[in-house]
């Protein structure tokens, strides 16, 4: 008999500062696809877009802690912090399928990025490498995303990519850093924790 692989989910991104969007998708995503654990992995360096300089690196784990720290599925994951350059997806997949060779891993993923997931760097490896979870956003039809998941197989020959049924919850770290700025609440958008940390440090408050 086959030894059981540990299936483990993965979701990156800049978190500046991580929401309950985020925090919902990864939880969506352990109990549907029953996996063992979800790591969550900031970006230090991603490719597509700039981390804000009014909140440091330390800052931005800081409020993943806090953010995570009841839930005993959750695990951070410094896998992207230790890379130097640019932080790409197949990196770091390669790295921990040379880590963890017996898990499986579950990459999750918002429909935007799916549209994009053509332009991604060697998105045929990442498919080799990871089964792809992707959640609905913007209100994307399942019919338009299951075109755009059948539309990748073929073109690549190659891989897994699953719906995501998660609740389409319409919050971005842009619109938190905005409504802190405006002076605006955030309560509800992101965990209370977060929101204390915020207001301590008065993070947010000068222009971007």
């Amino acid at each position: 008999m086959a030894e059981k692989k540990e299936k483990i989910g993965l979701m990156g991104g800049t978190f500046n500062p991580i929401h309950t969007g985020h925090l919902l998708l990864a939880e969506t995503a352990y109990e549907q696809f029953e996996l063992d654990k979800v790591l969550i992995m900031p970006a230090k360096n991603p490719y597509h877009k700039r981390t804000s300089g009014m909140v440091s690196d330390e800052m931005r784990i800081d409020m993943i802690k806090c953010a995570i720290d009841n839930n005993p599925h959750f695990e951070l994951s410094f896998i992207e912090f230790e890379r130097e350059g640019n932080t790409y997806t197949v990196d770091t997949l390669k790295e921990l399928n040379r880590r963890y060779p017996k898990t499986e891993f579950y990459f999750i993923m918002g429909a935007d990025s799916l549209y994009q997931f053509a332009q991604w760097k060697e998105p045929e490896e990442i498919l080799k490498r990871a089964v792809i979870l992707a959640a609905s956003r913007d209100n994307i039809a399942s019919s338009a995303l299951n075109s755009q998941i059948h539309y990748l197989l073929e073109q690549f020959g190659i891989g897994d990519i699953r719906l995501l049924q998660s609740p389409n919850m319409e919050i971005s770290s842009h619109d938190i850093r905005n409504r802190v700025k405006e002076h605006r609440s955030i309560r509800y958008l992101i965990p209370e924790a977060v929101r204390e940390y915020i207001e301590k440090h008065q993070l947010y408050q000068e222009k971007e």
